[in-house]
């Protein structure tokens, strides 16, 4: 890889962290040692060719274009978590997949409320990643402190939102809106 490879890759990994919370290479291998997935399964869950997951691993592609597939790791995070804690077997956790894997996304707040932790409550995290994601799914980190220096003037706190959600790293976003909630 020359040095020019080597920066471009950097370059889509540190957006990645700044998007997704770390770089998807990262996120998809604790996935796979999570789950008891190969690569080409979790591809296949997401909704995305091999060639593609690929990419986003390696750091040559940044961004998941499409926001269905977006939400398909968030609930693949959430699932890993739950196997994690006991809460969901192996095998409820494949039936799960295959639920995921056909689901085309769609409203954030629908699925969060779908998918609450055992006391029937979501986290305040997987709240928090849900905003993150929605907001990074519509623009990229840059865009967004963009959006947020035009709105400072007039909407200082709309324009913090948009820089805590949209660009900021999610525990700061946990204490910003824990720190809301009255």
């Amino acid at each position: 890889m020359d040095a020019a490879q080597q920066e471009s890759t950097a370059r889509a990994r540190e957006l990645q962290r700044n998007w997704y919370g770390e770089p998807l290479g990262a996120l998809f291998r604790r996935l796979i040692d999570d789950l008891g997935l190969n690569q080409a399964r979790l591809a296949g869950v997401l909704g995305l060719s091999a060639p593609m997951l690929s990419q986003l691993m390696s750091g040559q592609r940044a961004k998941i274009g499409n926001p269905a597939v977006v939400q398909r790791v968030q609930l693949l995070q959430e699932l890993a978590g739950q196997v994690a804690d006991g809460s969901v077997s192996a095998a409820e956790a494949t039936n799960r997949m295959d639920e995921i894997k056909k689901s085309q996304g769609g409203s954030v707040l629908t699925n969060t409320a779908q998918s609450n932790t055992s006391s029937g409550a979501p986290t305040v995290k997987r709240v928090v990643r849900e905003i993150q994601s929605l907001l990074r799914s519509v623009a990229a980190a840059g865009d967004i402190i963009d959006a947020a220096d035009t709105l400072a003037p007039t909407h200082p706190e709309l324009a913090e939102f948009l820089r805590v959600y949209g660009a900021g790293r999610t525990a700061d976003a946990v204490a910003h809106y824990e720190a809301h909630q009255s």
